[in-house]
């Protein structure tokens, strides 16, 4: 497999201190609950990609994506050989508040969800720092 990092978005949208999560249907975090999210197609900047993903697996078009975060995600093979790696921009948007999330595309499941249920949740470690870092710069504005 190859070394190179491949283009990754993902995009949060909070509402009322709860965050949108989709359960994944496939890898790389298969049966996961995440932001919404994937691939960057060829020639899209990160923020086409996230606003594209997002739309994709909720149903809700979402608008003025501003970088959150990035992460370097690899997961490595029984070997230790590097299976994939994302270089993951990660977004925070806006979107209308009364429009309503449905999962579609590879998202098998969506919902709102606290820190606190996020902390139960099945979910990668950049959903959980990026949800924490978000309640903490919450309660100290």
């Amino acid at each position: 497999m190859t070394s190179t990092a491949k283009a990754a978005s993902s995009a949060i949208l909070e509402r009322d201190g709860r965050f949108l999560l989709v359960l994944r249907r496939n890898p790389p975090s298969a049966d996961m609950y995440a932001f919404p999210g994937g691939r960057a197609e060829p020639g899209e900047t990160p923020e086409q990609t996230a606003l594209r993903e997002f739309g994709e697996e909720t149903g809700i078009s979402a608008r003025n994506p501003r970088l959150f975060s990035t992460y370097d995600l690899k997961t490595h093979a029984t070997d230790g050989s590097v299976n994939s790696y994302f270089l993951l921009s990660v977004f925070r948007v806006e979107a209308d508040r009364d429009v309503v999330a449905e999962a579609a595309d590879d998202a098998a499941a969506v919902g709102w969800y606290t820190v606190e249920e996020i902390r139960r949740l099945p979910v990668p470690q950049s959903v959980l720092e990026c949800a924490e870092r978000l309640e903490r710069e919450a309660e100290n504005r």
